[in-house]
């Protein structure tokens, strides 16, 4: 059975924020809500977290993982980012897209795409995010939480309650949230490129 913390959409509670956060550094898989819907995560280097979400989602090892990131900072440390990239980014974060680049050797290489040798990195201004990665200290492993071959993340709380709480650690309750995923922004091969648009505006990008 998993813990359910009913947090402060924007003001989190510090106190459950660090329990949520003990639990994900101790291997343990999250449900947690973002500025585009319900993702679900774990630490970085938890590979038998990692597995779990990928039953929990039906999606196989080439799916794009993402790394919710605290900074730009942090980011580079993990991505790698040409002076056109770095433009975009720091023009466009936090906000609710996707970034794909070529991941560095800080990324365990199951997450990266096996072909392409990529990874999703994300910025969110969402208060439940930046304080949960605050108290992490490091990116959360993470993906949307789409279930059943849904077209949209999942957005309700109890509804996911319903469905995970046998199967996750945690699930982060941040009120009800929306369903439109990210817009992705493909940056990977020296070209800027609108791989998926979602509730990031694409009009940056369109004229590169």
């Amino acid at each position: 059975m998993s813990q359910y913390f009913s947090v402060h959409s924007e003001t989190p509670q510090k106190r459950l924020i660090q329990q949520a956060a003990d639990i994900i550094l101790q291997g343990g898989v999250v449900v947690y809500p973002t500025d585009s819907g319900y993702a679900i995560g774990c630490r970085i280097g938890e590979k038998n977290a990692m597995e779990r979400i990928c039953r929990i989602r039906n999606i196989d090892k080439d799916h794009n993982f993402t790394l919710m990131c605290r900074d730009l900072s942090e980011l580079s440390t993990y991505a790698r980012v040409d002076n056109q990239a770095f433009r975009l980014l720091k023009n466009n974060t936090p906000g609710a897209y996707t970034f794909i680049l070529k991941g560095t050797k800080e990324v365990p290489k199951r997450l990266l795409n096996p072909k392409r040798k990529t990874i999703g990195i994300r910025v969110s201004d969402d208060p439940i995010v930046m304080a949960l990665l605050e108290a992490l200290g490091e990116p959360l492993m993470s993906t949307s939480l789409i279930l059943d071959d849904n077209e949209f993340a999942e957005s309700d709380p109890h509804e996911i309650r319903e469905r995970l709480e046998r199967q996750v650690d945690l699930i982060i309750d941040g009120d009800h949230r929306g369903e439109e995923q990210t817009t992705v922004i493909d940056l990977a091969d020296d070209e800027v490129r609108v791989a998926r648009p979602g509730a990031g505006d694409i009009s940056p990008f369109v004229d590169y």
